[in-house]
């Protein structure tokens, strides 16, 4: 992924990615850019996919805590 997907959030990349699918349903789409869009939206899909993997963790990690909440710290700029 390039630095600026890094910086991505979720509901940024989630309006991105259903613009695309919204412009490839339309059926107006050339042939090269409709591949070139299929792979932006796979790129969309997997930072998506990596945002929800890492909410999902944070959430089991405060869950696990049995005296309260514990802050600890929390690597979200793991590789995808």
């Amino acid at each position: 992924m390039e630095a600026k997907d890094h910086k991505l959030s979720f509901e940024d990349a989630l309006a991105n990615l259903e613009g695309i699918v919204e412009s490839m349903e339309a059926g107006d789409v050339p042939l090269a850019d409709l591949l070139a869009k299929f792979e932006e939206g796979s790129k969309l899909l997997k930072i998506c996919e990596t945002r929800l993997k890492d909410a999902e963790l944070k959430i089991e990690q405060l869950k696990k805590s049995k005296d309260g909440i514990v802050f600890t710290k929390f690597d979200t700029e793991r590789e995808a």
